[in-house]
């Protein structure tokens, strides 16, 4: 398949709509998690890191560190463990100095500390990314800046972006538009957020834009896919569904294929549609000119359906058989919505 489409191709009945690329709403994601990134926190230090510590004029004191599973590191001349895991280096800095002067080592110290190597943050990017991978990642990190990290979102992407968290924090006051979902009873807790990147892209509310830590995973579920069949319609296939929020509609779905032909029986289209409750395939009728002149209401398309459009000498509905839809889908070829490109 080749990239994402730009316009809705249509008849004359159907006026152009642009669509949004993904490159447009990747530049969109990278342009607001720039704006995002005025004040960065300060990394915290967490296990399995390594410090460098610098203690100015007293070279044997000065070493790298690496943080222990409990969070906790060892110094020279300084007894017991110190622990160190959710201190910023600064915090750090402040207590290897009461450290060294409480255990009469230097008098008046000055440390230096920073983060050599971080793996105590790791993120998880993963579906409909461009580079999924795993990222370390400071902490408070926002979600745009994950997602600007991973190289935004890919062609095939769906409407929404899930943010699951296996250690929950404190949720007085969920973020706007995020659902949180409790663990079920005797497995780990964890927390997920859903969120509309329809929202988090053009709402202008900072609180769709989350806070992103250690262990989470970040996923970008695949859009579906609509199938338009039948020699009703200019041109038959499957589209995928990536506008990103957008309501994907009888009307719209028509123009992606090209509009309708000179032969179409547009009042004896129908939806097929699985029924999830029966595993049945229902038949839903539709009257596209009757949309047309607002005299029936323009029905919404899920994932998986098929809008067939028959010709004046095809037959007015398709054969019921769910072996005969499934027939049809299978010898369709999938287009990036509204470009008719492969």
């Amino acid at each position: 398949m080749l990239g994402a489409a730009v316009l809705f191709c249509a008849s004359a009945s159907y006026p152009q709509q642009k669509l949004e690329t993904a490159r447009q709403t990747n530049d969109k994601i990278e342009q607001l998690a720039l704006d995002a990134h005025n004040h960065p926190a300060e990394t915290q230090i967490g296990a399995g890191d390594t410090i460098h510590v610098d203690v100015f004029e007293v070279p044997e004191l000065s070493r790298d560190v690496r943080v222990d599973g409990a969070g906790d590191v060892g110094y020279p001349l300084i007894p017991g463990r110190i622990h160190v895991a959710g201190l910023t280096p600064l915090q750090f800095e402040q207590k290897m100095e009461q450290l060294l002067i409480e255990n009469g080592l230097v008098s008046h110290p000055q440390v230096s500390v920073f983060v050599k190597e971080e793996t105590s943050q790791p993120v998880s990017v993963m579906g409909a990314v461009r580079s999924p991978r795993v990222y370390q990642v400071s902490r408070p990190t926002t979600l745009l800046e994950v997602l600007a990290a991973a190289g935004g979102i890919a062609d095939s992407a769906g409407s929404t972006v899930t943010v699951l968290r296996p250690v929950p924090l404190p949720t007085a006051g969920a973020e706007a538009g995020a659902a949180a979902s409790p663990a079920a009873p005797g497995t780990q807790q964890s927390q997920q957020f859903t969120i509309r990147l329809k929202d988090l892209l053009e709402s202008g509310d900072p609180s769709y834009n989350i806070q992103v830590y250690g262990g989470d995973i970040v996923s970008v579920p695949v859009a579906g896919i609509i199938y338009v069949a039948g020699a009703g319609v200019q041109n038959p296939g499957g589209y995928v569904l990536q506008n990103h929020g957008a309501q994907v509609t009888v009307l719209k779905a028509v123009a992606l294929a090209h509009g309708l032909s000179g032969f179409a029986k547009a009042d004896d289209a129908v939806i097929m549609r699985d029924n999830p409750d029966t595993g049945q395939r229902e038949e839903i009728p539709v009257h596209i000119k009757k949309i047309e002149k607002n005299r029936a209401e323009d029905m919404p398309l899920r994932a998986n359906d098929i809008l067939y459009v028959p010709d004046s000498t095809g037959k007015k509905i398709l054969a019921k058989s769910a072996e005969a839809a499934l027939g049809i889908t299978s010898q369709l070829v999938i287009y990036r919505a509204g470009n008719g490109t492969l």
